[in-house]
Formats: structure tokens, sequence, C-alpha cells
């Protein structure tokens, strides 16, 4: 699949493209259609998008122009897999009986009215986090004790909303009283409530696996067919989570990671020779491919599974 473009899919109309991932929704001749998978359920006829995810990578809210091999299937996947793991979160799967072509990348799924927040949980100092609490003893108005470093672990997990920017643009972080003025107040703290359940459900199942998670982003949207609120985007993916090695794990200097910090410390590398604001350089191959190790790596230690190209 072309890293840098959707690909047309027959009975499928592309709609949508992110950093990451392609949003296509049914053709009328494919929802017209008998014996399709889509035609077989109330739910899906109601409304659904099929979600493939490219091998992009995005760094700095910059996507850079070298594929990540295999990247899109391993994300999905290990998706697939958290969702199974929060069986009492809904989520938006529907069905991963996809066209051939976005095989092992692809989810067909409900189709959200997305909250404009991203829920983001920080058991762990480290990042933006860690650059706020330097400058200020807190982390986006949560006061924090003194004398944490980077990879102190956080004696609760913080939930932390961010506003959602476009394509290109960064996410600044809101308050608590900017969120509900967006989606209400029951509905902001019933985000709060879930993400931080989603984080500590999977901070423990990740711990028991010899891997740390430091910190995770998660999206919701109102399910307008059962009118509830529901997980969707991906889930607990080296994109969107920091995974750390717990063997390693050691408070006051950079972790050893499985997630795409990687990328983002060779760009802020002299050897990426990337100036911190033009477009993102081409990554060579070496970096490339340790890049996919990390990824596949992450996968496999959480999922206990081989992973399959």
């Amino acid at each position: 699949m072309p890293h840098n473009q959707s690909i047309e899919i027959a009975g499928w109309k592309h709609i949508y493209s992110g950093k990451v991932r392609d949003l296509y929704v049914p053709n009328e001749d494919r929802l017209e259609a008998t014996g399709t998978v889509i035609d077989d359920d109330a739910e899906l006829r109601a409304g659904s998008v099929m979600v493939v995810a490219s091998d992009r990578i995005s760094a700095f809210d910059k996507v850079l122009p070298t594929a990540i091999p295999d990247k899109g299937k391993i994300l999905t996947q290990m998706s697939l897999w958290w969702f199974d793991q929060l069986k009492d979160v809904p989520n938006h799967v529907l069905s991963t009986d996809v066209p051939e072509e976005v095989a092992g990348r692809a989810m067909i799924c409900k189709s959200l009215n997305m909250f404009p927040i991203e829920c983001i949980a920080r058991g762990y100092l480290t990042g933006s986090g860690l650059a706020e609490y330097k400058k200020t003893g807190e982390v986006y108005g949560h006061p924090l004790p003194d004398g944490l470093v980077d990879g102190s672990r956080l004696e609760t997990p913080l939930f932390t909303p961010t506003g959602k920017a476009e394509v290109g643009e960064h996410d600044e972080p809101i308050t608590y009283e900017e969120m509900y003025a967006q989606v209400g107040q029951p509905i902001g703290e019933r985000l709060t409530e879930l993400t931080l359940h989603v984080y500590s459900t999977a901070e423990k199942i990740a711990r028991e696996r010899g891997i740390i998670l430091a910190d995770t982003k998660v999206e919701f949207g109102l399910d307008s067919y059962r009118g509830e609120i529901t997980l969707g985007d991906e889930v607990l993916t080296p994109d969107s989570s920091r995974f750390w090695d717990a063997e390693a794990w050691e408070p006051g200097k950079s972790q050893a990671s499985f997630d795409k910090q990687f990328i983002r410390d060779w760009l802020k590398s002299d050897a990426s020779g990337w100036d911190g604001h033009s477009a993102l350089p081409q990554a060579p191959e070496d970096i490339v491919e340790k890049t996919r190790q990390r990824y596949v790596e992450a996968y496999e230690r959480l999922t206990g599974e081989k992973f399959s190209a």
C-alpha cells in the first residue's frame, strides 16, 4: 500500500486521511448488495466506516516521508488485541472482514460522533508533562511533589485532556473547565473516568509482561445507534502510548522504549540534519528497521503472539 496516499478499494469511498489512517465509507452499491457483511447487520447499515492503518509515521505533528514496513498491520492487530482485553469498555469495532487489499491493517467500525478531546492518561512523568513540571511544579493543573525526574512514577495516574488540532497543527492541553464547556460536565467526567480505567487496566496487563505503560492517548465518540460513549480510533499502540522496558526502567534518564520515541530521538539528533521546523527528512534504512523492530517487539511482548506480516 502506498504510504503517502490512499488507495482505491472496490465498494468503498475514501473520505479522509489523517497523519496515519485513511477512512472509507461503503459505496451505495455496496450498501444495496446482498450477502455482504454490511447487509447482514442493522448496526452496520446504520453507519459504518472502514479504518485503514497505513505504514506512515508521524512525529512532532508532521508525517515522515519514509514508511515503516508493516506498521499499519502492527497497529491494527495490537488495537484489536487491546479492545479484546478491555471488553468492559464499549468500542467501535464491528468486523475485521475487510477487502483483500487492506487485510490485516483495517477494521470496519461504527461511525461515531467523535468528541473534540484527546484523552491522555499519564502514570509516569516524561515528555511534555515533564517539561511542564519543570516550569510550574504541576502537570497541566495537577500539582506534584518536588524532586520528581524524567521517568518518575506518579502516585496516581493523571488525566490531562487535550484539544484536537488540524493535521500539521499542534494539539494543546486544555483545562477541565474548557473540556466541560465543549462536551458538558457529565460527559467530561465520564471521559475522565473511562480514560483512567483504560490506563489502569492496561498498565497492569503490560507490567505483567515486563513493559511499563508510561502514558497513553485514547479517543471516544458517541455511538448514535446505541447512545453510549464508545472507545474509538486505535488503542494502546506504540503510536499512541509510551512503552518502556520494565527491567531497564531507571528514573532520571531516558528510558529504553518500544514506541516512536526512537524516531523522535533520531530527528532531534545531529544525524538527522532536521532543523526542527521544516518538513521531516527521509529516514535511513537502519533507522527504519530499528523502528520496525521496536513496534514488532512491543506487539510480541504484550500479546504473547508472534507477529506475522
